[in-house]
């Protein structure tokens, strides 16, 4: 058991809360039981799992632990207040795990008939990159991809805010002319949302293969992207806000795919 937050394991994985940090060794934090799982059931392989079975809640916790140590698993146990130092999130349960991380290039994902991918522009915070990804689950996205991304798919607050889900649904980095091209090398009509346009989103054809795309939190989409994109459409607005929180944008957008999917 490390006892001293001066380890030098312990200062290493505390400085991984740094991005720059994350991406020169390709691997992010896990943190937490519920999020581990999720990724451990993606076929995500840990490197190094760092427990408190003083935090630890329930006796099925205990045994996945000794399950996976038997199973392989660098295991190594932090006393409660060095755990306490080392976790990203307040009131942690005793599980933090370093992974590979989820981001790939464009080169990774797979190209399928009637994909259906989500991009999302410029997005700085992690909480809404986190939850598009599990909306992006739930409905069976084939793929996201951030687009010049203020944050990144390594962040531990996205795979909290995902739940893990990170892990499950195919991540991209990429420029915006380097997504731009792919998706049209791959036949992908391009959909913007934006509040300057007449056209509903309701009334826009998703059946085929399809690229919804979002913009950042406070300046939606550049004009770059909206120029290049096949159709705008507009999400009705009949307050006096003009635009919705990015990933409630990005929910409906989906699941308007979804229904007209279903429907076809």
């Amino acid at each position: 058991m490390i006892t001293s937050k001066q380890n030098p394991a312990v200062k290493k994985l505390v400085a991984l809360r740094r991005r720059r940090e994350r991406e020169q060794a390709g691997v992010t934090i896990i943190d937490g039981y519920e999020e581990l799982s999720c990724a451990l059931d993606a076929g995500v392989a840990i490197q190094t799992l760092y427990y408190c079975t003083e935090l630890m809640g329930s006796a099925k916790q205990h045994e996945r632990l000794q399950d996976l140590i038997k199973g392989g698993v660098v295991g190594i146990e932090l006393s409660r207040d060095v755990f306490e130092k080392a976790a990203y999130r307040e009131g942690p349960d005793g599980w933090l795990a370093v992974v590979p991380s989820p981001a790939a290039t464009l080169g990774h994902l797979k190209v399928a008939k009637n994909m259906l991918i989500l991009v999302c522009e410029a997005i700085e915070k992690p909480g809404n990159l986190g939850a598009m990804v599990r909306t992006a689950d739930a409905a069976g996205v084939d793929a996201i991809i951030s687009v010049d991304g203020v944050t990144d798919w390594a962040n531990p607050n996205v795979i909290r805010a995902s739940k893990g889900a990170v892990f499950a649904v195919p991540v991209a980095n990429a420029t915006a002319k380097q997504t731009y091209d792919w998706l049209t090398k791959n036949n992908v009509q391009i959909i913007a949302s934006t509040p300057d346009t007449d056209a509903l989103f309701t009334q826009t054809d998703f059946t085929k293969s399809t690229a919804l795309c979002v913009g950042s939190e406070k300046y939606g989409h550049t004009d770059w992207w909206l120029k290049h994109a096949n159709h705008r459409v507009r999400i009705p607005m009949a307050g006096k806000v003009n635009s919705l929180n990015v990933a409630t944008s990005a929910a409906l957008l989906v699941y308007e795919a979804v229904r007209q999917r279903a429907t076809n």
